[in-house]
Parts: structure tokens; sequence; C-alpha cells
């Protein structure tokens, strides 16, 4: 989205490893993460969360 890459997301979420956990949903978001999300890049907190999966 807005030509980010993966790499651009290392300061807001961590390594590039967790970046790509966190984008094919293998990891969600920490609490963390989405303030920082949020205050760097005023994304919208509601749109970074989400109801937890069913198990």
């Amino acid at each position: 989205m807005h030509g980010l890459k993966p790499k651009d997301l290392e300061p807001k979420i961590g390594k590039r490893n967790r970046v790509y956990e966190v984008l094919n949903r293998k990891r969600p978001l920490t609490l963390a993460m989405i303030w920082r999300l949020h205050t760097g890049w005023g994304m919208p907190g509601e749109s970074l969360i989400r109801e937890p999966a069913q198990h």
C-alpha cells in the first residue's frame, strides 16, 4: 500500500522475518506494533485491530 516495501515496515514492526509473518497473517500485530503504526504513520488503530480467530 502506498508503495511501501517490507523493509519500510521494519522500524514499526521489527526484523524482516517478523514483518513477513505479520503480512502473511502467521503472527498478529502486538499492541506495541499497533501503537507505532498509529503514532508514527497516523494509521487508524481501528483498522489495525481485528477480532481474534476462533479455535
